[in-house]
C-alpha cells in the first residue's frame, strides 16, 4: 500500500475462523484504528469488523517506525489475539498453530486485499457494501445496518460519534 493513497482493504483471519465474533478481539481492532489515527499513521474513513474478516477505508499517512501502519495494525492485533488466547481460551487458541520459519502462531491470512479508491462513487460504493455487510443472509447479524456496533455506519447515518478516529470522507477526500 502507497502513504497518501485511500484503499478499500479487507483482511481475513487464518482459515476464515470465527475468532472476532467475540467483542473482546473486536474491541482490540477498535483500540488499534484508535491508537494509530491518533498517532497521525493512518485516516479511517469506515469500517466493519465481521467473524472472520475486517473491511475498512483507509488511508496510511506515513511510517510506524520502520513499517506501514496496516502492517504494524496486523502484527500487534496479532500479538494481543494470543496473549488474550493463551490466558482464556488456550485449547481454541491451537486453532492458529502453524509452525513455520518465522511464526509459531498466525492469526491473519498474508496477502491481505488493498484495493485503490480511484473516485468518490467508488469510495461510496465500498462503504455502502461494508455498511451492508452485518445484514447479508449468511451472518444477518442484524436488521439495520446502524445497529452494527462494529462499523461506521451510524457515524454516516445518525451522526453517532462513538468512534472518534473516524475522519468524514465528504470532508477529507
Amino acid at each position: 500500500m502507497d502513504l497518501n493513497t485511500t484503499y478499500f482493504y479487507t483482511a481475513t483471519i487464518l482459515n476464515w475462523t470465527h475468532l472476532l465474533k467475540r467483542d473482546i478481539f473486536k474491541n482490540e481492532i477498535i483500540n488499534s484504528l484508535s491508537f494509530l489515527a491518533a498517532k497521525g499513521k493512518i485516516k479511517v474513513h469506515g469500517f466493519v469488523i465481521m467473524p472472520n474478516h475486517i473491511h475498512f477505508i483507509w488511508r496510511n499517512l506515513e511510517m510506524n517506525g520502520k513499517e506501514f501502519p496496516d502492517e504494524s495494525f496486523k502484527k500487534f492485533t496479532s500479538h494481543i489475539f494470543k496473549t488474550l488466547l493463551k490466558k482464556n481460551d488456550p485449547v481454541f487458541m491451537e486453532s492458529f498453530l502453524v509452525n513455520t520459519v518465522d511464526r509459531e502462531y498466525q492469526f491473519w491470512m498474508r496477502n491481505a486485499l488493498p484495493i485503490k479508491i480511484l473516485s468518490r462513487e467508488m469510495l461510496e460504493q465500498k462503504l455502502c457494501y461494508l455498511h451492508f455487510n452485518p445484514l447479508q443472509a449468511h451472518w444477518n447479524l442484524v436488521q439495520d445496518p446502524n445497529d452494527y456496533f462494529y462499523s461506521s455506519c451510524s457515524f454516516y447515518e445518525k451522526e453517532d460519534y462513538r468512534f472518534s478516529w473516524l475522519t468524514d470522507y465528504r470532508i477529507d477526500f
